[in-house]
């Protein structure tokens, strides 16, 4: 999976991430003052420069060395750290809030990723999440157009997951979270949730 992701980013271009200031206040908004954040799949680290600008303690985690050598750049007073194996390489109740960005469409076991992630944070901890929505019009015009259908599901890319509210919301419920809010805006949900406490 590291060598995977290390190709992918080896070729991508350095760009802003797609709805970056809403999603960026978004999370902010979200997070009670003087949190300590962990950004899981901070890629190149835009959300955590963010965050450390705001006043925030953060750590980033990423799959691969391409894009924490980007993020160390943008940020170079966080702490970014390779985490591959599905494990988060910090003690329990590290985090009082953890932000996943759009990660949990590009992973393969996301109920596995929630469950650690509900270690790492304290109880009642914060989860901020972003991910594109397949709301009811998306989903009609992918059903009625096999162009469309065949590029939005195109089996090269890395999205391996695809949300709804109700999905999304039952896979937060599955890891453990609870007090589950989502708002869907511009093709984007938006949840936060509470750790098991």
């Amino acid at each position: 999976m590291v060598a995977y992701f290390e190709r992918i980013w080896s070729g991508l271009p350095e760009f802003t991430p797609e709805h970056f200031e809403r999603r960026r206040d978004f999370l902010i908004g979200a997070l009670e003052p003087g949190a300590r954040v962990l950004d899981v799949g901070c890629g190149a680290g835009w959300f955590a420069a963010a965050l450390a600008e705001a006043g925030f303690a953060v750590a980033g985690v990423e799959v691969a060395h391409e894009p924490l050598r980007r993020a160390r750049q943008r940020a170079p007073g966080v702490q970014f750290v390779v985490a591959g194996d599905g494990t988060l390489p910090f003690a329990t109740g590290s985090f009082s809030a953890a932000w996943l960005g759009e990660v949990l469409e590009h992973v393969q076991d996301g109920l596995g990723l929630l469950e650690e992630v509900a270690r790492v944070l304290v109880p009642g901890g914060t989860l901020v999440v972003s991910t594109p929505g397949h709301g009811p019009w998306l989903r009609l015009a992918l059903g009625i157009s096999r162009r469309r259908f065949e590029r939005h599901f195109e089996p090269r890319s890395d999205h391996v997951r695809f949300f709804t509210r109700r999905t999304l919301e039952l896979l937060l419920r599955a890891g453990g979270f609870e007090q589950i809010r989502i708002r869907a805006r511009g093709g984007v949900l938006l949840a936060t949730a509470r750790a098991p406490g």
